[in-house]
């Protein structure tokens, strides 16, 4: 069995300790993004009736044909969206009255090395290799426009230590990191990519090894 990309699984203990510190016990609850099944184990587990999402068949960009949850996680998705607003209107009008959503995703501050290391690789012309990120004032700004009510936004880092570029482009890949923006970059060329790996090794510590990080935002609000 393949194991679950492991920001998401990261993302869904959060989660679970995040309902845990709020005594938060839903009956009805609607999930995305929870690859691990953790957490919809862990709720099915206190009786709550869980519905999970498969993102690859769901676009949160379009209204959701589901409502009355009295909770909706997201984990992981909305980063990679073009319409972020819509989209959280959408899961704001799953929740029944006094529901609550629970959004977290990678946020801005994420991959300072590995950004670094490309601007610095391409010393010419730069093309765009990652897509915007979202950092926790515009993420709450966002959630007052879609009518979320007592909306909070907070960031935690989360810090991956790689022994090789590789090691982390395979990390990126497999939690559905690369880049996803309509128009794609011409290929590196042989000459930048070995520059780009010599750049990036140059940030290892004593023991050979890259420190990297995840910011992730978690978005928390209700529908009053």
């Amino acid at each position: 069995m393949q194991e679950p990309p492991f920001l998401f699984t990261e993302m869904a203990e959060d989660i679970m300790d995040r309902l845990g510190f709020m005594h938060i016990s839903p009956e009805k609850a609607l999930l995305s993004g929870d690859y691990s099944r953790e957490l919809a184990n862990h709720l099915r587990r206190t009786d709550a009736q869980v519905d999970v999402l498969d993102p690859l068949l769901i676009d949160e960009e379009q209204p959701l044909p589901f409502a009355d949850y009295d909770l909706v996680v997201s984990m992981g998705l909305l980063d990679t969206l073009n319409d972020l607003p819509g989209a959280l209107l959408h899961l704001r009008n799953t929740l029944a009255p006094a529901g609550l959503a629970l959004m977290t995703f990678a946020g801005a501050g994420s991959l300072p090395v590995l950004r670094k290391s490309l601007l610095d690789a391409e010393t010419e012309r730069p093309a765009a290799r990652m897509h915007p990120m979202v950092d926790t004032r515009a993420a709450a700004e966002l959630m007052q426009r879609a009518g979320f009510a007592r909306q909070v936004v907070d960031s935690r880092s989360v810090k991956v230590r790689y022994s090789t570029l590789d090691r982390l482009i395979g990390d990126l890949r497999a939690n559905g990191m690369t880049n996803r923006l309509a128009s794609v970059p011409p290929p590196l060329s042989r000459a930048t990519a070995a520059r780009l790996r010599t750049i990036f090794d140059e940030h290892a510590d004593e023991t050979g090894r890259v420190t990297e990080t995840f910011e992730i935002l978690t978005l928390t609000g209700w529908r009053s």
